[in-house]
């Protein structure tokens, strides 16, 4: 099958020569010349055999938006735009009502399986009509793991149903990182262990926590067994907030995945002023020691005393 892929990154890149190792014929178009197989959008629809299919890897929002349109006027009636980024639901309903006054198709798939998944395959949560899914399922097939279909794919709805189950399942593994994170951490502050990376290593076998998540971890202790080498400051790419707003609006419990995201806003707090009004209310109400900045004498993390009252109250 013929495809045009737009967006050649580390996901793009690794689909283009996954497809071309199953016998697709992929034009590929993205801005650095050095990759592209064409030079311009419109040299890649009239590479492409009408009707065409073009699958869109750009980051989410208005470059994704951006290349609906332009897609838009270099595509024909008949056509079909696949948007496999980390798009946000919303958005594809006016994609798809900005191409369909065209005639042209459109479907949002959801895509998992990182910089692994030209050897792996790809996670994918598919939405829109039942024609165009079957339309593009040789792409499919050809990108998701192998073995039974829907343990690798799923149509999961109308248009928006791909992107919002990839959201979803983005936000499950904020909470699944966090949890190993939090495990670790406390693994490594307990003397009693003496072989961290070693008791996660065989929790990878045979336990109930097993998971492809634990093996990276592993992967990454053996590597560097302190991650001594890596800042702890941690990005959000959206979903994440994205899942904790919908679940806001559908009234639905999330402390979970919540926690993660807020753990990750932590991170990046040289210090947290949260954390200073706190110990600032335990000096006031009940007395308590506290660390300052800045000592009496100078010195960074001296104690002062309470600065009123006796109370003993304890928080």
């Amino acid at each position: 099958m013929q495809l045009g892929l737009i967006g050649l990154g580390r996901m793009g890149g690794n689909m283009r020569d996954r497809l071309r190792a199953a016998g697709h014929e992929v034009v590929g178009y993205d801005p650095r010349p050095e990759v592209s197989d064409v030079a311009s959008l419109a040299d890649l629809a009239g590479a492409l055999s009408a009707p065409r299919v073009v699958w869109v890897m750009v980051p989410s929002g208005e470059p994704t938006r951006g290349a609906v349109r332009a897609l838009r006027d270099v595509l024909d009636t008949g056509d079909l735009v696949i948007d496999g980024g980390n798009s946000r639901y919303t958005d594809d309903a006016p994609n798809a009502a900005l191409l369909d006054e065209k005639g042209i198709g459109y479907l949002d798939v959801g895509v998992s399986g990182g910089i692994w998944g030209k050897a792996n395959g790809y996670g994918l949560m598919a939405g829109g009509s039942a024609e165009h899914v079957e339309r593009a399922m040789p792409i499919f097939d050809a990108l998701r793991p192998e073995g039974p279909r829907e343990e690798g794919f799923v149509h999961a709805g109308p248009v928006g149903a791909g992107h919002f189950s990839k959201m979803v399942h983005n936000g499950i593994e904020y909470g699944l990182m966090q949890a190993y994170a939090e495990g670790f951490e406390l693994l490594s502050a307990a003397e009693l262990v003496t072989d961290v990376p070693g008791v996660l290593q065989a929790w990878s076998r045979g336990t109930v926590v097993r998971s492809w998540l634990l093996d990276l971890l592993v992967d990454a202790l053996q590597q560097d067994p302190g991650l001594a080498k890596l800042d702890d400051y941690v990005e959000d790419s959206g979903e994440g907030r994205w899942t904790i707003e919908e679940a806001i609006q559908h009234a639905v419990p999330l402390p979970v995945i919540s926690a993660a995201l807020f753990a990750r806003f932590a991170s990046r707090q040289d210090s947290s002023p949260a954390m200073r009004a706190v110990a600032a209310l335990r000096q006031q109400f009940g007395g308590h020691a506290v660390r300052t900045a800045t000592g009496p004498t100078g010195t960074p993390g001296e104690h002062a005393g309470p600065t009123s009252g006796t109370g003993s109250t304890q928080n």
